[in-house]
């Protein structure tokens, strides 16, 4: 009865065996999908991010033409009619610390 329990488990043990090598080779396949399209994944981020970063670049350099002082003035000049002032024009406002304090009350 001992022989015939020793071979039961034996095969038992074979057959437990025999079967987690195809399961274990469907987990494999299973992770190296996902492996896959993980990694499919980053290259398309990697590929939007590139782009992002190209637009960003173009977009600094016309925001850095468009906000050129040359530029400004000469719209103010041209499309706006405006012209440099003279000194007499300008004024010049002073304020000081304690008429600042006081005109919260």
């Amino acid at each position: 009865m001992k022989i015939a329990f020793s071979k039961i488990a034996r095969t038992l043990l074979v057959c437990i065996f025999a079967l987690c090598i195809p399961a274990l080779l469907i987990i494999d396949g299973v992770h190296a999908r996902k492996y896959t399209d993980l990694e499919r994944q980053v290259e398309e981020l990697e590929k939007k991010q590139q782009q992002l970063i190209e637009e960003n670049k173009k977009l600094i350099t016309d925001i850095s033409l468009l906000s050129s002082s040359e530029r400004i003035e000469n719209l103010a000049k041209d499309e706006l009619g405006m012209r440099e002032a003279e000194s007499e024009e300008i004024v010049r406002v002073e304020m000081s610390s304690s008429s600042a304090k006081g005109t919260g009350n």
